[in-house]
């Protein structure tokens, strides 16, 4: 379980990472920019801890799809960004994905 824990919060840290990204305006917002290397560092460092139980295949197809759909929320609430429906059809079939690979896949580590 604890696994899981450390793929949350390198997940939590990498969206916390890329929205301070945008913020930090090309690394020219001292603050941000801090934001943008430590969350970097948190999630890089938890997702490495993730791969001593979880295969790498896996935890990164949920990191990165759960990192999408929650970055495009972000980006939906703090920067004004909208989807269309295609967007959002392809925010669908990412979660449908890593949903597969967490229930029914047996590569999976539960």
């Amino acid at each position: 379980m604890k696994n899981w824990m450390f793929l949350f919060i390198a997940i939590i840290a990498e969206v916390i990472a890329t929205s301070a990204l945008k913020s930090s305006d090309g690394f020219s917002k001292p603050i941000a920019s801090v934001v943008v290397v430590v969350g970097y560092i948190v999630a890089f460092y938890f997702l490495s801890l993730t791969l001593k139980a979880i295969p790498v295949g896996i935890a990164y197809a949920i990191w990165s799809g759960v990192g999408i759909v929650l970055i495009t929320t972000v980006a939906w609430f703090m920067f004004g960004q909208k989807l269309d429906l295609w967007g959002i059809v392809g925010i669908a079939l990412i979660m449908s994905g890593v949903l597969i690979l967490n229930l029914l896949s047996k590569t999976s580590v539960h």
